[in-house]
């Protein structure tokens, strides 16, 4: 089971009018550098089943920018589990749910990097997750054992494929 943890591109700082922080959207730049940043990772994310993503609209743009990009036309799922601040126990249950399935996440900070810190048996994850970092993970389906860490690629920096606690 591969697991591919994504934090949402970099949002615009300006709330639009009327609305909350939730309808932040990507920024014309950040859409430009993720669509380029998963591009050169396609050959890593091969073969998901199913994309997770946050409802806020950063987040759903990042999913769909992803997918454009990798040709992936399989489901595309909002899960409420991936909203900001959400406990890694709910995340943990939506990966049990789809234990042996390649699975797409993306959501937000601190999420992001609390799920790849809980699914390596860390305490904290090594490594900033700015946006629009992939953290690459292998699991058992059963995932009794912690995961196995693949890679990290954080836009414009080189791929890590180790990192130390």
């Amino acid at each position: 089971m591969r697991i591919w943890l994504v934090r949402h591109g970099d949002a615009d700082a300006d709330i639009p009018e009327g609305l909350a922080d939730e309808a932040r959207p990507l920024t014309s730049k950040a859409r430009h550098a993720v669509e380029a940043h998963f591009h050169a990772l396609a050959a890593r994310l091969a073969d998901p089943v199913v994309v997770f993503m946050s409802p806020l609209v950063r987040a759903v743009q990042t999913a769909q920018i992803m997918a454009m990009t990798l040709k992936y036309e399989g489901p595309m799922r909002v899960n409420r589990v991936l909203l900001p601040d959400m406990p890694v126990g709910a995340l943990e249950g939506l990966i049990q749910e789809h234990a042996g399935q390649n699975l797409i996440l993306v959501g937000h900070q601190p999420s992001m990097g609390a799920l790849a810190s809980h699914l390596l048996g860390m305490q904290s994850f090594p490594k900033p997750v700015s946006p629009g970092t992939v953290i690459g993970l292998e699991r058992t389906d059963a995932g009794t054992e912690p995961a196995r860490f693949t890679f990290y690629a954080a836009p414009g920096q080189p791929v890590l494929e180790t990192i130390e606690p």
